[in-house]
């Protein structure tokens, strides 16, 4: 080969001739069409890289729970951080409404998310820590939950649950980083939870399941030859795919198992959603309890609900005083009085709330156990402070889950303390050994298992 008069080094350039295979191939077979992944034999081999995919580690066997809740305009900070720190702390104002439970909870003070900053849109964050959400190139990534459903998923009829008020967006998103849609009506999951369909719609939804079942039986004579072409990254790559799709395929069949199955039987009727979003803490309640049933059910394990504070209008709801702005201007309240009196009512109501949560709960007997034992609940917020848009410093409460709890853990207030940590030590309680989450540097610190 001549060398080119445009190489500084007056040797040719280098020059693949090998064909890429395209970016848009799939296997087909029987009316299935199978798309692959991302293969490095789909780029010229001097653009080739490697990419890393590590397996799940199995999960522990004890039967825990997951519950999540987010409030995305905050709380007003001088009533929910005590002003002392330690097991003798005293009780902020919001915390006194909790006092039953002080020995089931821990207040944590000085934690963030590393680099989810941007105002309104960390709320998307809250679970997942993928930084700059604001950003215009920003992905999400898997939340917390989903995380827990990946490894238990197949131990409930239902692998999690995503819920909100007054809000078309939830907490929980797919390992691709994809938003799982939520549901606002607590009576259609009352009616996904307990209602049983007729034999002619159990019949139905079992044949939609085994229509996708046996996918690669379709392909493999394809797949053989594929192989033979690959480099031996490219076939480690399909092997990992082909074992993710056969992984589907057996929680499929283990979705059938529970569709035969018959629902539980409760004797709670079906919940009346209030009509109006203006009855936000009516919605709350009721939310609250259709959770505490789906756990008193052990219907799943993983549960998150989204209260959005900026999809509710003027708030109907009796709380002792007229509420006359709605939810979003106050919590940017300027440091008015009568702005700051009407939200500590509404920030009072949702303690109130979360606490007959934790009275249900623990009132609740799984063994020797209260379900709250056995239930991690995390309530907080993406703010510290609405009215200055704060995402550092975050209220964070973790309740029940079989902790050394009674204390308030304090960590630097401007140097914050990952929260992705306690994401983390949550799947380790959940029997999920997993090496790290998000933007974790290790466990929690200061927060024991019993």
């Amino acid at each position: 080969m001549k060398a080119s008069p445009h190489s500084p080094t007056g040797q040719a350039p280098f020059i693949s001739t090998r064909t890429p295979l395209s970016r848009r191939h799939f296997l087909r077979g029987s009316g299935v069409v199978l798309s692959l992944p991302f293969l490095d034999a789909m780029l010229p081999s001097f653009a080739r890289g490697q990419q890393a995919s590590a397996s799940p580690l199995a999960p522990g066997a004890t039967p825990r729970r997951l519950v999540a809740v987010e409030h995305n305009l905050g709380f007003v900070p001088r009533n929910f951080f005590p002003t002392t720190a330690g097991r003798d702390y005293a009780l902020s104002p919001y915390l006194e409404l909790l006092k039953g439970h002080r020995r089931n909870f821990t207040v944590i003070s000085g934690s963030s998310l590393p680099n989810v900053v941007g105002s309104h849109p960390t709320e998307v964050a809250w679970l997942t820590g993928a930084p700059h959400p604001a950003s215009g190139s920003f992905k999400n990534t898997i939340s917390l939950d989903q995380m827990v459903a990946a490894h238990l998923g197949t131990l409930t009829r239902f692998p999690s649950l995503t819920l909100s008020i007054n809000g078309n967006t939830g907490l929980s998103f797919t390992g691709g980083g994809v938003a799982i849609p939520p549901e606002q009506k607590a009576a259609n999951v009352y009616k996904q939870l307990f209602v049983q369909g007729s034999p002619e719609e159990v019949e139905a939804q079992l044949l939609r399941l085994e229509t996708g079942r046996s996918i690669l039986d379709t392909v493999t004579d394809q797949s053989k030859d594929l192989k033979r072409k690959l480099s031996t990254e490219d076939r480690e790559r399909v092997d990992q795919f082909f074992t993710s799709v056969r992984s589907l395929e057996r929680n499929l069949e283990a979705t059938q198992g529970w569709e035969r199955k018959p629902k539980p039987v409760v004797t709670v009727p079906t919940p009346v959603d209030p009509a109006s979003n203006g009855l936000l803490m009516e919605k709350e309640k009721v939310m609250f309890d259709i959770i505490r049933l789906a756990i008193q059910t052990d219907s799943t394990r993983a549960i998150t609900l989204f209260v959005s504070g900026t999809g509710t209008p003027v708030i109907e709801s009796k709380l002792g005083l007229t509420i006359t702005e709605q939810y979003h201007g106050l919590s940017h309240h300027g440091k008015q009085p009568e702005k700051l009196t009407q939200l500590q009512a509404i920030d009072m109501q949702h303690f109130k709330n979360l606490n007959t949560f934790l009275d249900g709960l623990n009132e609740s007997k799984e063994g020797s156990e209260s379900l709250l034992d056995r239930t991690q609940v995390l309530f907080g917020s993406n703010f510290h402070d609405a009215n200055s848009h704060l995402t550092t410093n975050l209220p964070v409460l973790l309740a029940g889950g079989g902790y050394k709890h009674g204390q308030h853990l304090v960590f630097d207030s401007m140097n914050n303390y990952p929260l992705s940590n306690l994401h983390l030590t949550m799947l380790h309680r959940m029997g999920i050994t997993e090496k790290s989450f998000s933007s974790s540097t290790g466990t929690f610190r200061g927060l024991e298992m019993t």
